[in-house]
């Protein structure tokens, strides 16, 4: 097997199970491999470290699989590893009240570039690295085997394949997928997954243990849902009892799609409530008209996808709780996301503080929101945490 062997002091990493071997971290390698293919993962002296897949082309050129020189990394090996992300999926989930959510989450279920979701009978798969599209083919023979879905769709559309030299790619994998929505069921409640045209693969699956929780405090009051893509947390606010919810999202398709899931519940809503605006723009119209909510909730999209986008996104952030938290009087609640890898909670929580000061108000961080189980976060891979969030109570204002 080829050999890439790393620069003096750069192993350290390997031996505590991260995923990735960046270019500038190797010294030579010994043999010409082509991208794509298995190799030995060596410390400066040539002693082993790891398996990975190969890929010059990225600055990440190695994804490591595995970390024991016994292993044999054939079919059997990925069909194995699949099996057991899969198995771990029946532990914590109610799987009565709830048929859709993550299968295998990439690194963090030791199987990097590999994505797959399960929306009722359906998986959505995305192949985000070479090293992973080479082998679609193995993994689509093991997820069938293991599952017997009715059918299997690609989505990888993400950006990580364009820095892994990879065009998109989206289409049928096996089976039939509907052309109609496919009604999925989230704690008891209902929602029309599109997994041809949605955001990801069709649904945000992440926030589900959050949606339910924050319904805990809804009950007889308003809501304001920011950012609500499908309206996963106007959905569960009004049918834990909310007076009012109001429904803001940039894109008419997705506002739309919020309808359809209050009519698959047969939950009442106001027609008016449901709003196609620019979030930033809406909440400072709200404050020139002095609106107020009880709650409000605010899960914006990826503001940093990068570390170089940081001061960007923390100016984003910052302005946009803000503007929210101008609009909270004393015990009113405030529920705020990022889903920016390189925004830590602490940063995030920093960021709150100096947002508060701008509106003149105090906080109480009240409750802390991350990943639901099937989002797993490995020890050794932190890049996995992505998801965070806060609960917080206005108690000065």
């Amino acid at each position: 097997m080829i050999q890439v062997n790393l620069a003096k002091g750069k192993e350290k990493p390997v031996k505590h199970h991260h995923s990735w071997v960046f270019s500038g971290a190797i010294a030579k390698v010994i043999g010409l491999p082509a991208n794509g293919d298995l190799v030995s993962v060596n410390d400066f002296n040539g002693q082993f470290l790891a398996y990975g897949y190969y890929n010059q082309a990225s600055k990440i050129t190695v994804r490591l699989l595995a970390w024991s020189e016994t292993e044999i990394i054939d079919e059997q090996w990925w069909f194995q590893k699949i099996a057991k992300s899969i198995e771990r999926r029946k532990e914590g989930i109610d799987l009565n009240a709830t048929d859709s959510y993550r299968l295998i989450f990439s690194e963090a279920d030791e199987l990097p570039g590999l994505i797959v979701d399960q929306y009722q009978d359906y998986l959505v798969c995305q192949f985000l690295t070479l090293g992973i599209d080479q082998r679609k083919q193995i993994i689509i023979d093991a997820l069938v085997k293991i599952l017997n879905p009715k059918g299997i769709f690609e989505r990888s559309d993400a950006s990580a394949r364009i820095l892994e030299g990879l065009s998109v790619s989206s289409g049928l994998l096996y089976g039939s997928i509907p052309s109609v929505p496919i009604l999925i069921k989230e704690n008891n409640i209902h929602f029309l997954v599109d997994v041809n045209e949605g955001q990801k693969s069709g649904y945000f699956l992440d926030q589900r243990e959050n949606r339910a929780y924050l319904a805990n405090f809804a009950k007889g009051k308003t809501v304001l849902d920011c950012f609500s893509y499908s309206g996963g947390f106007s959905l569960y606010a009004k049918n834990a009892g909310a007076k009012e919810v109001t429904t803001v999202d940039s894109s008419a398709a997705a506002i739309a799609s919020v309808q359809e899931n209050y009519q698959a519940n047969q939950i009442p809503f106001a027609e008016e409530n449901l709003i196609v605006a620019d979030v930033f723009q809406y909440l400072r119209e709200a404050n020139s008209t002095n609106k107020h909510w009880d709650i409000i909730i605010l899960d914006p999209p990826k503001l940093a996808p990068s570390r170089k986008s940081l001061p960007r996104a923390e100016r984003a952030y910052k302005d946009l709780n803000m503007q929210a938290l101008k609009l909270m009087k004393e015990g009113d609640l405030l529920a705020t996301f990022s889903c920016s890898a390189s925004v830590t909670l602490e940063h995030f929580k920093q960021i709150l503080a100096w947002a508060a000061v701008d509106a003149g108000k105090e906080l109480q961080f009240i409750h802390e929101f991350g990943q639901p189980i099937d989002h797993p976060v490995r020890s050794a891979f932190p890049e996995s945490y992505y998801l965070k969030g806060l609960l917080c109570r206005v108690i000065s204002a």
